[in-house]
């Protein structure tokens, strides 16, 4: 038995992806025979990084509270990666995209007099993420290709890839019903607008949205839905508990996720898990790794119309349904948490 710390960051009051992950590999730890536990580390707004990494760098992760040692650190994105720790393995959620791959988006929004103050920052955090991912960590993987390929871009950073499987829920397929499920925070680089405006599409005209999440472009989605006539076809479900979710995935007809340049998307292998089909976008980054186009899903072109096109070809035809969701889930049964506790391990 082995005593690790699993470590990732969160702003407060927010629930994101990495969470879930991360709690789902501290309960494959202890359900391999390990003494594991969850340490989250704070992640201040702009301004305020600096701090951040240091007081994650101070942080002490050498012993439990009660005076055992613990054995190894594996840490999912920034800042948490600052932890000190001999044998501290890296699976990378992601670093600060503001100042990595989403920069020109980001810059692009600053005044003037901001850009060469977030630029010096920016060089900053690379050289600080440069050390710690090639100097203080024993081996990072990523959680998807398109991380991997922001490694290298960024740092010619080395990594493995290592793909989360599904939480540890009870997935399971009931039906193919009359509604296509939307499982997203409600934010601008989720692109839920994609789906509401494929549903305004001729092709998509029969087609029902269910969307659960919340966040800052809900009331704007809501208006969009309004003004394209399509409220009546769109349900926002808001936060759901995991029973309601695992129910939803089980009776959907499939699952619209089309977020840009997404780090891995985990909604994509609960879909699978759920035998059901996941229409993305072929700039949607991670879920696009997983989906490959005709077979388990729709890999589409980044419009409403394309959009539109996969989810009129999935309302018209069960069938079609029942054969994408078969092989994804295919796909899920060869991603577990066994295989990713023997890689993860060090010791």
């Amino acid at each position: 038995m082995s005593r690790v710390l699993v470590v990732t960051s969160s702003p407060p009051f927010a629930e994101g992806g990495h969470l879930v992950i991360a709690r789902s590999l501290v309960a494959a730890l202890v359900a391999a025979g390990h003494d594991a536990s969850l340490l989250v580390t704070p992640q201040n707004r702009f301004g305020r990084h600096a701090s951040t990494y240091l007081a994650t760098w101070l942080t002490d992760v050498g012993m439990t509270h009660d005076g055992h040692r613990i054995d190894q650190v594996i840490s999912m994105r920034f800042p948490s990666y600052a932890v000190r720790h001999d044998a501290h393995v890296c699976w990378l959620n992601h670093r600060l995209r503001e100042y990595y791959d989403l920069w020109p988006q980001f810059s692009a929004g600053l005044a003037r007099r901001h850009v060469v103050k977030e630029q010096i920052r920016r060089r900053l955090i690379h050289a600080i993420d440069r050390h710690l991912l090639t100097r203080s960590v024993r081996r990072v993987l990523a959680q998807s290709r398109t991380i991997q390929f922001r490694l290298e871009r960024f740092g010619g950073i080395a990594a493995d890839v290592l793909y989360p499987p599904a939480p540890r829920r009870s997935y399971r397929c009931d039906d193919y019903g009359d509604f296509i499920l939307a499982v997203s925070r409600l934010t601008p680089l989720k692109r839920l607008d994609l789906a509401i405006r494929a549903l305004a599409c001729p092709e998509a005209r029969a087609t029902r949205l269910v969307v659960v999440g919340e966040g800052r472009q809900e009331q704007s989605l809501r208006a969009l839905a309004s003004e394209l006539g399509v409220a009546g076809r769109v349900e926002f479900a808001g936060a759901v508990n995991d029973t309601r979710l695992v129910d939803l995935l089980a009776r959907c007809r499939a699952v619209c996720f089309p977020p840009y340049d997404e780090d891995y998307g985990f909604v994509t292998v609960e879909a699978f898990a759920s035998a059901k089909a996941v229409v993305t976008c072929t700039d949607s980054g991670g879920p696009a790794e997983l989906v490959r186009n005709g077979v388990n899903g729709f890999v589409c072109a980044a419009t409403p119309e394309s959009v539109a096109d996969a989810l009129g070809a999935l309302a018209a035809d069960a069938q079609l349904a029942v054969r994408l969701g078969s092989a994804g889930r295919d796909v899920a049964s060869t991603m577990t948490w066994d295989q990713a506790v023997s890689r993860l391990l060090l010791v």
